[in-house]
């Protein structure tokens, strides 16, 4: 059939414009909605550090605890693949690029805390004092990608203080020369909607007093407690909490601890992989799902300290959740403790390394629409394309790897794993 040849149709063309129109409220519902991941990078982790004990050289401290703790318990690939089960494949690989991640970037996103692991006395000048390392070490070329601080949350005993210290933190970044593009902030134990609305006005009188763009601050929602689950009316609660952000939700993060104690878990069953656990996460994933909104995993308590069985213990514990999280499309947790860095790469590196060839083939064959033993979609490219992009964005990935086994560049990826709505019908190239 030639490409002029006109073809039969029954319907007037008013039909197509006139459902067209009916449908124009939920097209711009649904690109409100969810617009889709930001194709920004996702940290792997976040490291809180109590706003006492932050200090200038805590990440790089951090980075030294963790290659020491790697030259005591697990000197060699060989010795720590025999702890943690890995393949004689992936043990080089994977040992040598967790030692170069520590010395070069140990902290991909860190929270100075003032809300349960803060101690100290002077929380004003703890704030300030935080504004200035982090604005200091954004200059320097020192700081993680991501920084920030957790502050109080809005309940009524501590909101004064919690808004008293975010407004001494942000303007004293303000005062050292702006925000910085990695800025995070978290909202701890959000139990009802209107917290978070309060959390949105509060960050928009800020803008208004220093002149910023309406909507240049956004936060991070922890969830700490039953109710932000699931509220007394039956509702999901975390699903109208993303919505109440306004757009400014950058990610929900799980609260074990504070979680499992909220629903009567007692203290030796809480873990991330508890049941009770595993349904709050999936909750929050759903109610995330395309809005942009980022999930994270919580963290163990188990502490790789003491004699080489505990530490490796701990460690098995620590890698044997961090790779079920990854299984789940939980790409973040919190990292607790410098012991826990070897544990959280030798993971993340371990997942995208043993998939990485048969993800790349399976990319390169739809792209270049040559077939093969699985017949992908356009909605598995672009899951194809984000593991990659985030295999490379934490270091378990070379971009020239990536780029010899797909034949795709950096940017074909980044098209791949962020089509615009509607786009996930289109043919591959």
């Amino acid at each position: 059939m030639g490409q002029q040849e006109k073809v039969a149709t029954s319907l007037a063309g008013a039909v197509s414009e006139g459902i067209s129109a009916s449908l124009a409220p939920v097209d711009a519902e649904l690109a409100r909605r969810y617009p889709g991941d930001p194709g920004t990078r996702q940290p792997v982790h976040t490291v809180y550090v109590p706003g006492n004990a932050f200090e200038a050289d805590t990440i790089r401290s951090w980075g030294d605890a963790a290659l020491a703790a790697l030259d005591e318990h697990a000197p060699d690939a060989a010795s720590l693949a025999r702890v943690l089960g890995l393949s004689d494949e992936l043990a080089g690989p994977v040992y040598t690029r967790v030692r170069a991640k520590l010395e070069r970037e140990p902290v991909e996103d860190l929270r100075v805390d003032f809300e349960d692991g803060y101690a100290g006395r002077e929380e004003d000048a703890d704030a300030a004092r935080a504004a200035h390392l982090i604005s200091d070490a954004y200059d320097r070329g020192t700081a993680a990608p991501y920084m920030g601080i957790r502050m109080k949350c809005m309940e009524a005993a501590v909101r004064d203080r919690g808004i008293r210290t975010l407004d001494i933190f942000l303007t004293g970044l303000m005062e050292a020369g702006g925000l910085p593009d990695g800025l995070v902030l978290t909202l701890p134990k959000v139990t009802y909607v209107e917290q978070v609305t309060a959390m949105v006005r509060l960050l928009e009188e800020f803008e208004k007093a220093r002149g910023l763009q309406a909507g240049r601050i956004g936060f991070e929602i922890q969830i700490e407690t039953s109710q932000s689950i699931l509220a007394a009316d039956g509702t999901a609660t975390v699903a109208r909490m993303i919505d109440a952000a306004e757009g400014r939700a950058t990610g929900l993060h799980y609260g074990t601890f504070d979680y499992s104690a909220c629903l009567g878990v007692s203290a030796a069953y809480q873990a991330s992989d508890h049941p009770a656990a595993d349904h709050a996460k999936a909750i929050m994933q759903v109610a995330a799902a395309g809005t942009g909104v980022r999930v994270s995993d919580g963290s163990t308590n188990v502490l790789p300290v003491g004699p080489a069985e505990k530490v490796h213990d701990a460690w098995r514990l620590h890698y044997g959740l961090t790779r079920r999280a990854l299984a789940r499309a939980y790409y973040q947790g919190w990292d607790m403790h410098p012991g826990h860095l070897p544990t959280r790469y030798a993971a993340v590196f371990a997942f995208y390394r043993e998939g990485f060839e048969q993800a790349a083939a399976r990319l390169a064959a739809y792209a270049n629409q040559a077939g093969g033993d699985v017949m992908d979609e356009p909605a598995t490219a672009k899951a194809l394309s984000s593991y990659l992009l985030r295999g490379i964005d934490c270091g378990a990935l070379d971009t020239a790897e990536v780029a010899r086994l797909t034949g795709l560049s950096r940017a074909e990826l980044d098209a791949y794993a962020a089509p615009r709505r509607g786009d996930l019908t289109a043919t591959a190239r």
